[in-house]
């Protein structure tokens, strides 16, 4: 678990450096857009049920939690121009880099849910909130794409419910019971091979 944290500063600490320059292009698109924002602090349930905020660029509109459920399909007219962009090239997840050195997030874990769902959990379940949650894990890289499959649904929540949220959870109980660095590193390897190809 050291090894683990330790790998997680340095590789946050080394993103947050590499990407300083796409940082500031998009923080300057965002806000010349519609005036708002930049990030969005995201309620989420943590490891042992620890509710946080996990950073994001604002890809939608202000206030849009307000005004919509917590599923997002490719098509939700709250997304906005810039938003769209961002989304594509998975570029609204780089602040979670902020979560990884502030202890909430690692680089590899189950992705973060909205206690909407985590308080559902059955017993068995619960299990993945015995980790740190992580911007990649074996569920990102079976659907990176979640707006996708959501478009056009109807009620893109039960869409969600139906159609991802089963298998998510079982490839994240997967990588709970069978998480080791090794296996962190082949997630990290075939996320970077899948962002480049």
């Amino acid at each position: 678990m050291i090894l683990k944290r330790i790998f997680d500063i340095c590789a946050a600490l080394a993103g947050l450096a590499a990407c300083s320059p796409i940082f500031f292009m998009v923080a300057w698109l965002i806000k010349c857009e519609d005036g708002g924002p930049i990030l969005y602090p995201g309620v989420r349930t943590g490891r042992y049920d620890k509710p946080f905020r996990m950073f994001k660029f604002r890809t939608m509109v202000v206030n849009a939690d307000q005004i919509g459920g917590s599923s997002t399909a490719d098509d939700d007219p709250r997304i906005t121009k810039i938003g769209k962009k961002l989304r594509k090239y998975k570029l609204d997840e780089l602040p979670q880099l902020l979560n990884v050195l502030k202890g909430d997030m690692s680089i590899v874990g189950p992705r973060p849910e909205v206690p909407y769902y985590t308080n559902r959990f059955d017993q068995n379940e619960k299990e993945i909130l015995s980790v740190r949650p992580g911007i990649t894990d074996w569920a990102t890289l079976w659907n990176p794409d979640e707006g996708a499959i959501l478009k056009g649904a109807e009620d893109p929540d039960k869409a969600y419910e139906g159609l991802i949220q089963p298998t998510k959870i079982k490839l994240q109980l997967k990588y709970v019971r069978e998480q080791s660095f090794g296996s962190d590193i082949q997630i990290i390897l075939k996320t970077l091979k899948a962002i480049l190809t």
